[in-house]
């Protein structure tokens, strides 16, 4: 009996803390969220400010999505363009906006994934679905679109727009369909 009073004792007063949990507000977010939505706006613009610069330091008329992606087809064949489901064989290299290269496709052995199925960047099944076999394009990622605020934790740093040059080599439909 001791042992309840006196655990129920710790417990009410463990509980009366001076400070309490920060308030919340009618979303759900605490108070002092506004000051991190603020940081991670003036980040994203930024970023799209950093991408238009390189855009325009290499002469590059990209097209802007709605989602920050720009892409630019430097050939555009005649075809059907990628749809989700299916498999895109590409040659690439992805870099930084410093020109650091992160990883590229061997010569003669193309990468491949499944269009909107796969643990690509997000902002790379956007923009293939722009493209048909035999395109080559650049396409500049923005972080939120790519690895986001961690990187990839091993060649993308945190927060990173990323450049893809890329060239789809051919489309497949999955088997079984």
């Amino acid at each position: 009996m001791t042992r309840q009073l006196l655990s129920g004792l710790l417990l009410l007063v463990a509980c009366r803390g001076e400070d309490g949990p920060p308030a919340r507000t009618g979303s759900g977010t605490t108070t002092h969220a506004p000051a991190h939505v603020q940081e991670n706006r003036d980040a994203n613009r930024i970023e799209a400010r950093d991408l238009a610069n390189y855009a325009s330091r290499h002469r590059l008329a990209t097209h802007i999505s709605g989602t920050g992606v720009h892409h630019l087809l430097l050939r555009d064949l005649p075809g059907d363009t990628a749809r989700p489901g299916q498999w895109a064989a590409v040659n690439y290299r992805m870099e930084l906006l410093n020109g650091t290269v992160c990883s590229a496709s061997e010569p003669g052995h193309p990468g491949s994934f499944q269009v909107e199925m796969d643990h690509v960047e997000s902002g790379l099944h956007e923009a293939i679905q722009h493209m048909s076999p035999g395109d080559s394009a650049v396409i500049l990622i923005p972080s939120y679109r790519a690895h986001g605020l961690v990187g990839d934790m091993d060649k993308v740093p945190m927060r990173s727009s990323i450049v893809y040059h890329i060239g789809l080599v051919s489309l497949s439909e999955p088997r079984g369909r």
